[in-house]
This record gives C-alpha cells, structure tokens and sequence, in this order.
C-alpha cells in the first residue's frame, strides 16, 4: 500500500560541503513527485536521504527528519536495510546483477527476504515483470543474463526487482536520462501506471519530462527548495522568479 513522507529541515553534508539546507517538503502519496533544478543543487541527494542511502558514502552526515509511516527515519531504532525494502530505488544507469539470470535478478529480493517457496517466487517474478511492462518481452527468456536486454529493457529489469519486494515508495534518480526516446516513454507510461499502486520521487534534469508525468514538482536550486506546487502551476504561474527563469530555460 502506497505511503506518503514528509522531510522537515533536512540538511545533507559530503565532507565539509552542505548539499542541503533544510529541506521541508511533502510527498503526497499515489502520486509522482519531479525533482528538478541545475546540476549540483542537491536533487539526487535529497532522494539519497529518503531511504538512508546518502549515510552508505564515506563521510555524510544527515540532520532533520524524513517521516515515513508517522516514524522518523532516521530515529535510533529504524534498520536501514529494512526501510530500503519499503522505499525501493531505481538509479540513472541502468545495474543489472550481471551474473544472474533475468529470473533471478527480479527474484533476488525476495530471496534476501527469506522467501524459498518456487511457485510463489515464479508468481511474484511474473507479477513484477508485469508490473514493468516487460513479461511479454522476456517470458521465454527467464534464464537469459539481465546483461542480454537493450538498456532501455535493463532500466525495466531494475524496476521490476525493486517493485518485487512491494515497496510504498519508489524513488528514481533520472532513470531514463541514459535512455533513448523510445525507451524513455515506455519507462514514462510505466511511472504513470505504477502511481495507482506505489508513491514515486523522481529526479529529472528533463523539463518536458517533468511537465508531462508528475503531479507535483520541486524546484531545487543550491541545495534550497526555491518552489514546491502542482506541476501547471511550477510550469505556467511559478510564484518565484528563479522557478520562472529556470523552467523558460534563462539558465540551467
């Protein structure tokens, strides 16, 4: 079942550097919420910090809140490894495992989860692949190398094992920006498809992405949230003048 979050003055370090400064955003559940803004303004950053995988790199630290199912994330008693399988992630390139068969790619999850039982790993493999708009392409294929498929059908193989394990939230880190137009709007229509059934954060450097999948967007410029609204409203009547010069293309 989709959940919502809701980050409260989060702020992020690499070393000494401030990448955020106090980010206080709401994420509304079922629906897609873009990330835009200039390279190194903190977008793939603050989706780090959803699920903890900002702390992973040497030398972060975090400070503030990030809500999730009325806890704060980052609270003592929370498992990080235990929160990443309820706020899935998919990153810009494509990563298959790239010694496991498409099948075990998909089933790899679940396996770590402690699920054993064959048909309902076949079940659950066939859902997922469904679910990414990729069953069709590969049912005859199962025991082929992940490495096998064209990249766009990579970046679908990592939706599929990050929607496997059933995550509340997905989050993508400009999962199409290595991809081909074609590519790009199969993994568009599935965003908008999968919003019924999963909240999704996606970080897009792509304006006309932005306008055409997500219900809501934010604008990040030097590790500020600048504008936070519908999606028209960021696009047709931003209220802040840097929104406007950014999404009419003045700079960035």
């Amino acid at each position: 079942m989709a959940k919502g979050m809701k980050t409260n003055g989060l702020k992020a370090w690499y070393g000494n550097h401030q990448i955020l400064k106090g980010i206080d955003m709401q994420i509304d559940k079922n629906a897609i919420t873009a990330i835009i803004g200039p390279s190194g303004c903190g977008k793939s950053t603050y989706v780090r910090c959803l699920n903890r995988m900002h702390e992973v790199i040497d030398e972060t630290r975090v400070e503030g809140q990030v809500w999730f199912d009325d806890q704060n994330i980052y609270a003592e008693n929370i498992d990080p490894v235990e929160l990443r399988s309820r706020i899935g992630m998919v990153f810009q390139k494509p990563n298959p495992f790239p010694t496991m068969s498409i099948f075990d790619n998909v089933a790899s999850g679940l396996k770590l989860n402690g699920v054993r039982n064959k048909s309902m790993l076949s079940e659950k493999v066939e859902k997922s692949l469904q679910m990414a708009a990729l069953w069709d392409e590969v049912k005859d294929r199962l025991n082929h190398s992940g490495m096998s498929l064209s990249g766009g059908q990579q970046q679908r193989l990592c939706i599929a094992r990050a929607l496997a394990i059933e995550p509340e939230i997905l989050l993508m880190d400009e999962p199409a920006s290595a991809l081909d137009p074609i590519s790009t709007g199969h993994i568009e229509s599935l965003v908008m498809e999968l919003k019924s059934q999963v909240t999704i954060v996606i970080v897009t450097h792509n304006l006309h992405q932005a306008a055409r999948i997500a219900d809501n967007t934010a604008f990040f410029l030097n590790g500020e949230l600048i504008e936070f609204n519908r999606t028209h409203d960021i696009f047709m009547s931003p209220a802040d003048q840097r929104t406007d010069d950014y999404v009419s293309g003045r700079f960035g």
